[in-house]
């Protein structure tokens, strides 16, 4: 199966997606009381369970096909189990800020990584040009984030030694993200359904995280709003967005798919802004703006940049 990078319904798809994601952190705050080990097993765990049911229709008809690649099946499965438990860690120590932006800002590089190592994909000049505004973009969100943190005026992390550790599950989570999301490509770029594919990989990676559920999710029923962040984080971002990711993932590589990503930190900052009370500085914007322009350049269709090129081109003609 032949991937555009430029697809237009597999980008907006993604977007869609990271739009939902970013809301966790925001809904995160409802429930204060309930740790980042339950936060990520109901959310990814019941989520991914509710992705089997609904697709297992689908992953019986097509059991023959995830059987004979189980390897990815079940190596996407595990990061599926571990992401979360390090990517809500992350943010509970080192910040929402910076927990947000080292997990989901190191996710492209090592996607990249990745299909460099093992598909042996080379990166195109548009894909470096996108991911560099997006890093850059991060960056900048996250050190508008800590700036203000140090003031005392925002909600940033504990101990230096915590932001550390904090920073190191980040790029576990980061890693662990690219990782499910390769899986999940190569299982689709290979003939198995989307749905089948997330289904399988979601499902498998829902069991393995129903042990840390049990472990640590009694705070989850000690209050309505504390089971309604659970039930939301589970429906919403999970379940839904993984849906709309899935489809995305049949459209674009999983390197487009994840630097696309880069706009979940974006929206979690807008909405820590409008919702929760926080505030952004200047440059934390101008991190908000460059995302935006790495998104701009990652999904402008092909034809449209051509026919940019060649109105420039008659343009610049025209005056000589």
């Amino acid at each position: 199966m032949k991937h555009r990078t430029g697809h237009p319904t597999g980008s907006l798809c993604v977007l869609l997606a990271s739009v939902l994601w970013g809301t966790t952190g925001t809904a995160a705050t409802f429930a204060p009381d309930v740790g980042p080990l339950a936060i990520g097993a109901v959310a990814m765990g019941l989520g991914g369970l509710l992705q089997a049911l609904v697709a297992a229709p689908r992953i019986r008809r097509e059991s023959a096909g995830l059987r004979a690649r189980r390897g990815a099946v079940l190596l996407g499965a595990l990061a599926v189990a571990i992401y979360p438990l390090a990517f809500y860690s992350s943010m509970h120590l080192a910040g929402v800020a910076t927990g947000t932006v080292v997990s989901i800002g190191s996710a492209p590089l090592a996607s990249a990584l990745v299909e460099r190592t093992v598909d042996g994909r080379r990166l195109t000049r548009r894909w470096t040009t996108g991911a560099a505004l997006g890093l850059a973009g991060t960056v900048l969100l996250c050190a508008a984030e800590a700036a203000h943190a140090s003031t005392g005026a925002g909600a940033g992390a504990g101990s230096a030694g915590a932001t550390v550790l904090g920073v190191g599950l980040g790029l576990v989570a980061g890693f662990t993200y690219a990782l499910y999301s390769w899986a999940a490509h190569r299982l689709i770029s290979h003939g198995v359904g989307s749905s089948a594919a997330m289904g399988a990989v979601f499902g498998i990676g829902g069991l393995l995280l129903m042990p840390v559920l049990l472990a640590t999710g009694a705070p989850l029923l000690d209050s309505w709003s504390n089971a309604a962040v659970g039930t939301y984080m589970a429906l919403v971002p999970m379940f839904l967005g993984y849906v709309l990711f899935g489809w995305g993932l049949a459209h674009v590589p999983a390197s487009t798919a994840t630097t696309l990503s880069l706009l979940e930190p974006a929206v979690a900052a807008v909405l820590a802004v409008v919702v929760v009370g926080e505030r952004l500085p200047l440059p934390g914007w101008l991190g908000v703006a460059l995302v935006v322009g790495c998104l701009a350049v990652l999904t402008t269709p092909a034809g449209a940049r051509r026919r940019s090129r060649t109105t420039s081109a008659v343009v610049a003609a025209e005056h000589v």
